[in-house]
């Protein structure tokens, strides 16, 4: 059986904004190619729907929220990204629906990107797999605001607010599909994935026993090089493209 090679994505963009859930989201999936789109001169933004704060079963939500907030900043600062903005939805019981559109079309109509990243959108992550609602609330939601945000009679209180319509998404990028069509060379970025989702050390060491840079450094090389086997031989990060 032959194997599907994946493509390269797309290079022709200057500004991209990633929409995720929770802090370390996008450190598990996808910032070895953040990483290198920063090198290249490229400018990414983060978006995360919550601070991850139910996230940690010894840690209340109050103390939990501003730490975890702290850890995503300095994760992302790592990997060149200096723009960390957070909308304030529960942990945990992210809720799928026209607020939580309006929030994203509104961080898309701010930031204007060509390309939109988000995380795993479906209900599985392949198999039996069970994804949690906040994935799929957000994924499906940021989906959709790739197009709200460009259509001036959805959410015109946005408008108002000054954010005028930004139609100039050209792609969402998936990060943790089972399905995915296209990869980014993640040679020269695996490193800095490696150290930032290291700085969200708090969680990591609530998750598991291993020391924290063994574990790190095992899931991400793994993932790499599992994907680099349909791409070329290269380490590399996988996503599913929609085009719009």
């Amino acid at each position: 059986m032959t194997t599907t090679q994946l493509q390269p994505m797309p290079g022709d963009w200057r500004r991209a904004l990633a929409v995720v859930a929770h802090p370390d989201d996008l450190e598990y999936g996808c910032s070895a190619a953040i990483a290198a789109w920063t090198d290249g001169g490229r400018e990414v933004a983060y978006v995360l729907a919550t601070r991850g704060e139910a996230g940690i079963d010894t840690l209340e939500p109050g103390k939990c929220g501003p730490l975890r907030e702290r850890e995503q900043r300095a994760s992302a600062a790592v990997v060149g990204v200096s723009a960390v903005e957070f909308l304030d939805h529960k942990d945990g019981v992210i809720e799928y629906g026209t607020a939580l559109r309006r929030d994203i079309a509104a961080a898309i109509r701010r930031h204007r990107p060509e390309l939109v990243i988000t995380l795993n959108h479906r209900d599985t992550w392949g198999g039996v797999a069970w994804n949690t609602p906040d994935h799929v609330a957000v994924g499906r939601a940021t989906l959709d605001a790739a197009g709200d945000a460009g259509n001036r009679w959805i959410f015109p209180e946005l408008v108002e607010q000054g954010l005028e319509p930004w139609d100039g998404v050209r792609w969402v990028a998936v990060a943790g599909s089972s399905t995915p069509t296209h990869a980014v060379d993640a040679t020269s970025g695996l490193e800095r994935a490696v150290l930032s989702l290291l700085e969200h050390r708090t969680y990591i060491e609530a998750l598991t026993d291993q020391d924290p840079e063994t574990y790190v450094r095992g899931f991400l090389t793994q993932h790499a090089e599992a994907t680099g086997e349909r791409f070329g031989g290269r380490p590399a990060v996988a996503f599913e493209l929609f085009s719009r």
